[in-house]
């Protein structure tokens, strides 16, 4: 390891050597205001580390408000806004080593009791963040403001905390500088002048002298503005990192990116090297046009028909969901997208935008307890979300055993639109499924509903959405392993369920919507190639890659002690299928690959217990079974029982197996 990297991880709190994740220093976190003391926990160390917290109410039209810890608590700054610096002793409190807290809030800028909002929060920490602050001298034209990002930032905004009146300035390293004097673009004895935008503004980019260079150490500023550094005024700064690759298990991640796009006036993507879930948009090159804050918690869907949910900086209105003014941007899993998008904001053609862009949450599952990737509920929550997990939902499950309903299924990156596992239908609408929850999915209750619910990390689970192409192409997941099962289904045309396993690899398919074991016909059309750690590869099939058609694919994958995709050979005896557990299988899904047979799933919340296991069929509509000992309990995984039929357990069958602890 370099002498840089160590010194880095020491300043960020990791002298013992441990990995940094986005997860641990940047945080979207959605919450209700209640009007009294609250504590906002997103797991992102501000007291040990310091940084800064953005919120926003979605539902009401108050002031942006950003507090960081180099200023203090309940000191407030407004993005939209050029007023100075105000002090509410109820607002945001105190920094937490988790997070922060909030008070009875009688401004309503954070916690007004009823309304919702979002909070991001940005932990101090070289290769992303770090906060500055100065007092003006008037002094010298370049004065250097130093900074401990330890490389060269990718945006710097920078703001007087007094007095009323003084903008926000905006530098960014995709701007093109206009130099006034000077011969270099970072010379510090020269007099350069940067191109700026202003946070609370609609404008375009301007040639307005505020900084004069930026580089790994510090930035430059005009030390004869009285905006930004008069005698006697206390400024603050905040400094974004650029690409960064300081982060993940193996150090050698970016999460986050500062560049630029020409907009297209219709599809494309924005190509940042990861997955996104934040992003910051600005047209440099027009004015009349906004700051657009958008992120995957509030909504960042892959459907033409629904708009992200948008948040501009630079206004104080509430969250825009849809209508006149929105906008088609979606995350990618190699960056950010735009559906059928004109809006000037944002992807009009021929404009120039700059961006920041953060990964999203890429903490190997490894690092987390099974029940903060998969949980199992019924929806009989009075309030929402219908269905409680403890966690933010990717993609679940749902279904009314004793109903005998369709399967549902439905992904945050799928917002409203929801397929059936047991049907070959096209995607259709259910305004219920909503994902801007902490803690779980859905709005509004009903007791005869269950669902099973996953959570996207490393190693685990994945989702990717896609458009097809009509020809073979490798396209790209953020699993970082190789998926032992994955299930395709196009979105907006009626197609079968496609499902990739790796017993069946390269020359065989199942489906879920079906009974049939493993399926050779048409298989060459399908995928001719395993899947890697990064990508999978598709055919020509209208099933899984039909030019012009979307796309869902949801992959699996197996974690010590967490989940196990496996098969076992039947032997119509008691046969125990060790997953490596060390309390049973809270979910069991069993499929015979050989030969015909039904996609059974158990789970512990309804029974999995030496008796009468109760079991739905994912290619069924049929209520659930309730009379049967298909199988039992057993520390390590579950066992089959010799009562099980063959479709579970004949003797020389083979069997396809995905359990989580």
């Amino acid at each position: 390891m370099s002498t840089k990297k160590k010194l880095l991880e020491a300043a960020a709190g990791n002298a013992g050597g441990g990995a940094t994740y986005v997860d641990d220093v940047f945080s979207t976190f959605l919450y209700e205001g209640t009007g009294a003391d609250q504590d906002i926990v997103n797991g992102v160390d501000l007291d040990g580390e310091g940084g800064m917290v953005w919120t926003k109410a979605r539902t009401s039209g108050w002031q942006h408000a950003l507090f960081d810890t180099e200023r203090g608590a309940n000191k407030r700054l407004g993005s939209n806004t050029t007023q100075q610096e105000t002090t509410w002793t109820d607002t945001l409190t105190s920094f937490n080593s988790d997070g922060f807290s909030l008070g009875a809030d009688s401004t309503y800028y954070v916690n007004k009791s009823g309304d919702n909002y979002v909070s991001w929060t940005f932990r101090k920490a070289p290769g992303f963040f770090d906060i500055v602050t100065w007092s003006g001298d008037q002094s010298i034209k370049n004065r250097a403001i130093p900074h401990n990002l330890g490389s060269t930032p990718g945006m710097v905004i920078m703001k007087s905390i007094a007095p009323y009146g003084r903008s926000w300035a905006v530098w960014h390293r995709s701007m093109t500088p206009h130099w006034t004097g000077g011969t270099t673009p970072n010379d510090v004895t020269g007099g350069n002048n940067v191109a700026t935008l202003l946070l609370e503004s609609t404008n375009a980019k301007s040639d307005q002298g505020y900084f004069t260079y930026v580089n790994d150490t510090a930035f430059g500023i005009d030390g004869f503005q009285a905006d930004y550094n008069a005698n006697g005024e206390t400024y603050v700064a905040y400094v974004f990192a650029h690409d960064a690759q300081e982060f993940g298990t193996d150090e050698d991640e970016s999460i986050i990116k500062c560049g630029s796009y020409t907009g297209n006036s219709g599809n494309q993507t924005i190509d940042v090297g990861f997955e996104t879930q934040w992003v910051l948009i600005k047209n440099a090159t027009s004015a009349s046009t906004d700051w657009f804050v958008v992120d995957t918690m509030r909504g960042m869907v892959d459907t033409s028909a629904i708009d992200a949910s948008l948040i501009r900086a630079n206004e104080s209105e509430a969250e825009q969901t849809s209508g006149a003014g929105g906008a088609r941007i979606t995350t990618r899993s190699t960056g950010f997208g735009f559906i059928s998008e004109s809006n000037l904001s944002c992807n009009s053609s021929g404009e120039t935008y700059i961006y920041v862009a953060i990964r999203r949450p890429h903490k190997p599952a490894s690092e987390f307890a099974a029940t903060d990737l998969f949980a199992l509920a019924g929806n009989t929550n009075p309030s929402n979300p219908a269905f409680v997990s403890g966690f933010p939902v990717d993609m679940a499950l749902s279904d009314g055993p004793s109903m005998g309903w369709d399967k549902d299924i439905a992904a945050r990156l799928t917002g409203t639109k929801r397929q059936e596992t047991n049907k070959t239908s096209a995607e259709g609408n259910q305004p219920a499924y909503k994902w801007d929850y902490m803690d779980g999915y859905m709005s509004g209750s009903n007791g005869s509903t269950y669902g099973w619910q996953w959570r996207r990390a490393p190693g685990f689970f994945d989702v990717v959405c896609y458009t097809g192409t009509g020809s073979f192409v490798w396209l790209n997941h953020n699993l970082g392993v190789v998926p032992e099962m994955v299930w395709f289904k196009g979105r907006n045309y009626a197609s079968n369920w496609n499902v990739f396993t790796t017993q069946g690899g390269t020359s065989s398919h199942l489906r879920l919507n079906d009974t049939d074991g493993n399926r050779t016909t048409g298989q060459n059309s399908l995928w001719t190639n395993l899947p890697t750690a990064t990508q999978f590869r598709v055919g020509s099939d209208n099933e899984i890659n039909g030019s012009g058609y979307d796309y869902v694919a949801y992959f699996f994958a197996s974690v010590p002690g967490i989940s196990k995709a496996g098969s076992y050979t039947g032997t119509a005896a008691d046969l125990n299928v060790d997953c490596g557990f060390s309390a049973g299988a809270r979910f069991i899904l069993i499929k015979r690959t050989d030969s015909a047979g039904d996609w059974y799933v158990w789970d512990s919340a309804r029974g999995i217990v030496s008796g009468n296991d109760p079991y739905i069929l994912l290619n069924s509509n049929a209520a659930e079974v309730t009379n049967t000992d298909y199988v039992d309990p057993l520390a390590s995984g579950f066992t089959v029982t010799s009562s099980a039929p063959a479709a579970l357990n004949a003797s020389g069958g083979t069997y396809l197996f995905y359990a989580i602890a």
